[in-house]
């Protein structure tokens, strides 16, 4: 019984040290974005600001509101399609075997594993040549043909586990290819949908390497924008934490709302080895 209560207040008192460690950057992130520009210094890092100012929060909306735009658009769009994308790929290769079906598998997934730098010379020259360049629909097209492969992966083993009597009694009541996938398939894949959407989103969203490649402002995502925010010759501490806080919003937001499901989802087999 004892060492049953050491080895749990252990586990404890791991778990909030590691909770310390990622919540005192966020801390210092929230406290320098209340200050007002003079109250920021290395002196009174720690200190609770006072009084609050929103001055700082003020400013980064003006700074960073059009960026954010562009980055709701462009996470929303590419994660919609992407994830349909993802659905139909993993469906015909988890339920519909054919010929080559494991070959075209292997080389989609082939595709997570090709660093992304090697590709960014060829990938504006396309882009440039078909009129996407510096565009979201163009930054958006990129992320959903990167996108891809891990959407297939995710839904490929969620539909693994669906017992393939449903897809036989649905052929019997003469559900097709089409039907099967909008009768049974999607309506059981909800919990994938969620796993892949919160995936895909949380991706594009913290994207900064494509943003910085692909588009100039007024184009830009929020990522750029907040790293040019750094790099002026002035930095106003409390604006930059500021915009570094609003930028985090909507991913936190997203998982705060379906976090649950995205658990759930894990749970049900959607991510899998």
């Amino acid at each position: 019984m004892r060492a049953r209560v050491f080895n749990r207040t252990i586990l404890y008192v791991v778990l909030v040290i590691f909770a310390a460690v990622f919540l005192i950057p966020v801390y210092l992130l929230i406290i320098t974005g209340l200050k007002s520009n003079s109250a920021v210094g290395l002196s009174h890092m720690w200190a609770w600001p006072n009084p609050l100012g929103f001055s700082g929060l003020s400013q980064a909306w003006q700074q960073v509101a059009p960026d954010m735009l562009n980055s709701v658009y462009l996470a929303v769009s590419a994660t919609v399609v992407v994830t349909i994308l993802g659905a139909i790929n993993g469906y015909a290769l988890a339920k519909w075997k054919f010929r080559g079906s494991n070959v075209i598998y292997f080389f989609i997934l082939l595709g997570m594993f090709i660093p992304y730098q090697s590709t960014l010379i060829p990938l504006i020259r396309i882009l440039d040549k078909v009129g996407l360049f510096d565009t979201i629909p163009g930054l958006a097209l990129v992320h959903i043909v990167y996108g891809i492969p891990m959407m297939t992966l995710i839904f490929r083993n969620f539909f693994a586990d669906i017992p393939g009597e449903l897809i036989e009694s649905a052929q019997i009541d003469g559900n097709g290819y089409w039907g099967v996938f909008r009768h049974i398939m999607l309506p059981l894949s909800i919990p994938g949908f969620v796993v892949a959407a919160i995936w895909e989103f949380t991706q594009v969203w913290n994207d900064f390497l494509f943003g910085v490649a692909v588009t100039d402002p007024p184009n830009q995502p929020v990522t750029v924008a907040i790293v040019n925010i750094a790099g002026s010759q002035h930095i106003q501490w409390n604006v930059l934490m500021s915009s570094t806080l609003l930028a985090s919003l909507p991913t936190l937001i997203v998982y705060l709302v379906l976090g649950r499901y995205f658990v759930r989802g894990l749970l049900a087999g959607s991510v899998k080895g």
